[in-house]
């Protein structure tokens, strides 16, 4: 192999990596929010400043990782969506148990 293409190669893993951490702040960061809702006051403010403060950063994330070439940015957005299903995994809460609509309406 010659040294471009492991340059190439490297950068393209360091976008996915870059991915990955865009992915766990944007996906960690709403987890925080939706549990910080239960305890604020004004919840449509912690929401709307949430989503611009996550988007903003993610997307000038992926500005700065993809460097104007399309493999970094697939790279990056591979390393997104691998970083919320990691989230998911990680905060997989215990499904509870299925409950009947007749249950519901006969609930006081």
């Amino acid at each position: 192999m010659n040294k471009p293409m492991i340059n190439d190669l490297a950068k393209v893993i360091l976008s996915a990596v870059a991915g990955l951490l865009l992915g766990s702040l944007f996906f960690g960061g709403l987890w925080w929010t939706v549990k910080g809702s239960l305890l604020h006051k004004n919840h449509v403010l912690l929401f709307a400043g949430s989503l611009f403060l996550r988007t903003g950063l993610v997307l000038l994330g992926f500005y700065l990782a993809c460097m104007s070439n399309w493999h970094h940015l697939v790279s990056c957005l591979l390393g997104f969506v691998a970083a919320r299903l990691i989230v998911m995994v990680l905060l997989r809460l215990p499904s509870p148990d299925l409950i009947s609509v007749d249950e519901v309406l006969r609930a006081p």
